[in-house]
């Protein structure tokens, strides 16, 4: 079973990204699977966000909701999404995670405009 295979099922990955420093910070967040591709939804003033800008390479695991990683890690690189695509990946993630997608965009509304990268695996 191929690892986007595995992740179909799951609700949460660590997703690693880099400081200029090299310094690697990990973050759980929600996730879709479209065209063998992964997409996440955050803000554009989040560190994560900040940190792809500057280094693409990312590192994931399956992880539970407060980031206990389930899995071994694998690497990939991310592309941040321009906006019309955004609101495609928004859509997809709304529809797996239903209501709770709806909390989650009102109470994270102080960290910037609503933003998506994908994430190629190596």
């Amino acid at each position: 079973m191929s690892l986007l295979e595995q992740l179909e099922s799951e609700k949460y990955i660590s997703v690693e990204t880099f400081k200029k420093s090299g310094d690697g910070i990990k973050t759980p967040v929600w996730f879709v699977i479209r065209d063998e591709t992964i997409f996440v939804v955050t803000r554009d003033q989040t560190g994560k966000f900040k940190r792809l800008k500057n280094n693409t390479k990312v590192n994931l695991a399956i992880c539970s909701m407060k980031g206990d990683i389930k899995g071994e890690w694998f690497s990939g690189i991310a592309t941040i999404l321009p906006e019309e695509q955004v609101k495609e990946a928004v859509k997809w993630r709304d529809k797996k995670y239903g209501f709770l997608a709806k909390i989650a965009k009102f109470a994270s509304k102080s960290k910037g405009e609503l933003c998506a990268f994908s994430i190629k695996l190596d």
